[in-house]
């Protein structure tokens, strides 16, 4: 039974194989279903090493992605939980 809340079923299902998450691959399934896949694909990949930023960077991504816990958190735990969400 499709999701509705997911308009493009097919992406969502391939990015699950891979191991994304499932409000990642939410994401990215309806982005490329309401602009098209090769204006997604384009835009991604162009975001800086996580290594090159400092605590405070990765904790304000980790905030605006809502990683719960992240003030206790360490550098390499933060890197850890932005990777995998």
């Amino acid at each position: 039974m499709p999701n509705p809340s997911i308009k493009d079923e097919k992406t969502y299902e391939e990015l699950r194989e891979q191991g994304a998450s499932k409000e990642k691959a939410a994401r990215i399934a309806n982005a490329a279903a309401g602009q098209g896949r090769k204006a997604v694909g384009r835009r991604g990949g162009k975001s800086g090493s996580y290594d090159d930023m400092t605590k405070q960077e990765l904790y304000d991504r980790a905030k605006k992605v809502g990683i719960k816990g992240r003030s206790d958190m360490s550098k390499d735990e933060l890197i850890d939980a932005l990777r995998n969400h």
